[in-house]
C-alpha cells in the first residue's frame, strides 16, 4: 500500500495544501516550525484517526479557523481507499471513507498501517510505562480488530468504574452496581491481556535478529510482557483490592497497569541501560514493527521519520536507511547534506517554508 495524495483545508499552519506523493521515498525538508512535521501527522492522523501529538482534535484546526479538513488518497492491491476528516470547533470528527460516512473512528483503523518515528520515541524504553503501553495499543490497534473494539470497551468501563468508585463515598446505596462493573472489567481485560502477549510473543521473534545486527551480534535483546495480573487471577485480584480502590477512588488492577520489558544480554535496561543501549532498542522496536506488520498482514506499512536521524549517530543512521527499502517512507529533515551519501534513493523532495510546500 501507499499514499497517493494528501489535500488540506485549515490544517495546522496551512491554509491550503494539496500534495502528490511518490510511492517510494518522499523527503521534506526546510527549517523548524515550517509545517513539516504537520504533513507526517496529517498523513497519520487520516490513517489512524489520532495525532502522535496531541489528543485534542480542535488544537489540529489552524489558528483562527472554526474548522479543518483532511483527505488523504491512499492504495492497496485491491482497493482504494479516500479518507476524509472534518474537524470543527466543539464537535466530534467527522469521517467518511469513500465518501460514506463511518459511525466510528475505529472504522479507520486498520485500512492501511503506519509507523511513526520522531526523536521522542528514542525514549520509549526509559519513559514511564504509560509510553509502551500506548505503542502497545496503537500497534495492536491497527493489527486487530477484536483489539480495536476490546480496548474501547475496556476503557469505557475503567472510567465508569473509577467514577463510581469516587461517587460511593456520597452514594454507598450504589455499591451492588460495582460487581456489574468489575465484571466487565474483567471480560473486556481479559481479551487485551490474551492478544498482548500474543503480540509480545511474536515481538520477541521479529527484534531479536534486528537488534542482533544492529549491535554488531554484541547484543541479544529480548522482551517481555509485565502483567499487572493474569487472565485466570484477574477476577479474584479484582474482589482482593475492592477495598483498597475504595480508599484510592481508582482501580488498582487490570491492563492499563501493565508495561514492556526489553533485557539486553540479560540486564534490564529500562532502568540500567545505558542511553546507547535504550537508543538501539527504540531503533530496533521501531523496524521491528515493519516486520509485525508485514508478518500479520502480508502488506507493508507507511514508514514516517520526523528528523530522527539528526538524532542517530552514522551507523544507526545507515542500518536504518538500509532497512526501510520497498516501504514508502515519509522523512522530514532542516538540510539536505545528511542524505548526499544516503544508502536510500530520495524519489521525491520538497522544500517546506512557512506552510508553502515546493517540489524541489
Amino acid at each position: 500500500m501507499y499514499i497517493s495524495e494528501l489535500k488540506l483545508d485549515h490544517f495546522r499552519n496551512y491554509d491550503s495544501l494539496d500534495l502528490a506523493f511518490s510511492p517510494g521515498t518522499n523527503l521534506f525538508y526546510g527549517e523548524n516550525a515550517q509545517g513539516k512535521t504537520n504533513i507526517l501527522e496529517a498523513v497519520y492522523f487520516c490513517g489512524t484517526t489520532r495525532s502522535h501529538r496531541t489528543s485534542k482534535d480542535s488544537e489540529m484546526i489552524r489558528f483562527g479557523a472554526q474548522e479543518a479538513h483532511l483527505r488523504m488518497e491512499m492504495k492497496k492491491t485491491n482497493v482504494d481507499y479516500r479518507i476524509d476528516i472534518h474537524l470543527k470547533e466543539g464537535k466530534a470528527k467527522g469521517i467518511a471513507v469513500n465518501q460514506v460516512p463511518v459511525r466510528k473512528a475505529q472504522d479507520v483503523i486498520g485500512l492501511g498501517h503506519f509507523v511513526f518515528f520522531s526523536p521522542e520515541d528514542l525514549g520509549i524504553i526509559k519513559d514511564a510505562p504509560l509510553r509502551r503501553r500506548r505503542f502497545l495499543d496503537m500497534e495492536l490497534c491497527q493489527l486487530d480488530k477484536v483489539y480495536v473494539s476490546s480496548l474501547a470497551a475496556y476503557n469505557k468501563v475503567l472510567q465508569q468504574r473509577n467514577r463510581l468508585l469516587k461517587d460511593l463515598s456520597f452514594r454507598p446505596q450504589d455499591m451492588d452496581t460495582l460487581d456489574v462493573w468489575d465484571q466487565q472489567l474483567v471480560r473486556y481485560g481479559s481479551v487485551l491481556i490474551r492478544l498482548r502477549e500474543k503480540f509480545v510473543e511474536t515481538l520477541s521473534e521479529i527484534i531479536r535478529p534486528i537488534h542482533l545486527k544492529l549491535s554488531g551480534g554484541r547484543e541479544e535483546i529480548q522482551t517481555g510482557y509485565e502483567k499487572n495480573t493474569s487472565v485466570e487471577d484477574f477476577a479474584d485480584q479484582v474482589r482482593k483490592n475492592r477495598e483498597k480502590d475504595l480508599v484510592l477512588k481508582a482501580t488498582s488492577c487490570g491492563p492499563h497497569k501493565d508495561d514492556l520489558i526489553f533485557e539486553v544480554n540479560g540486564m534490564d535496561i529500562r532502568r540500567f541501560g545505558s542511553q546507547g543501549q535504550q537508543r538501539s532498542a527504540a531503533l530496533s522496536l521501531k523496524l521491528a514493527e515493519i516486520g509485525l506488520v508485514k508478518e500479520t498482514t502480508g502488506d507493508l506499512p507507511v514508514l514516517l521519520l520526523d528528523d530522527v536521524l539528526s538524532e542517530l549517530d552514522t551507523g544507526r543512521q545507515h542500518y536504518l536507511l538500509e532497512s526501510i527499502g520497498g516501504i514508502q517512507t515519509f522523512i522530514t529533515c532542516t538540510g539536505l547534506e545528511e542524505y548526499q551519501n544516503s544508502p536510500v534513493h530520495i524519489d521525491k523532495v520538497c522544500h517546506v517554508q512557512d506552510g508553502k510546500v515546493k517540489e524541489a
